[in-house]
């Protein structure tokens, strides 16, 4: 499966963005589906995940309670809604598929996109 990653921008510290994450292929609605982040000189993290079905989703303490994942199968698309977004959350987002969980969780995915740029000015 082929992943990309759209939606970025420049926004307003307290802001939103909506970031979406597309898939190609009818095998995308198989797989779970994970939200990345990586700012200059830091590692990527985890931000968020999904199951296959939406049944199931997690959050990195960072950014429960601001950020939502979700996904519609019928248009091969998972999305990433923000809310009261901090200069700290600019970076370069990614999305990814394939895997576990804990595959998630540890940043290990099987298939990745190139990412969008988020750039949080306060």
């Amino acid at each position: 499966v082929q992943l990309q990653a759209s939606g970025g921008g420049l926004v307003q510290a307290g802001g939103s963005l909506r970031l979406s994450c597309a898939g190609s292929g009818p095998t995308f609605s198989f797989y779970d589906v994970g939200w990345f982040r990586q700012a200059p000189g830091k590692e990527r993290e985890f931000l968020s995940y999904i199951s296959w079905n939406g049944g199931s989703a997690y959050y990195a303490d960072s950014v429960k309670g601001r950020f939502t994942i979700s996904r519609d199968n019928a248009r091969n698309t998972a999305y990433l809604q923000m809310n009261s977004l901090k200069p700290e959350d600019t970076a370069n987002y990614y999305c990814a598929a394939g895997g576990t969980r804990a595959q998630a969780m540890g940043v290990n995915m099987n298939y990745w996109g190139k990412g969008t740029q988020v750039t949080v000015s306060s």
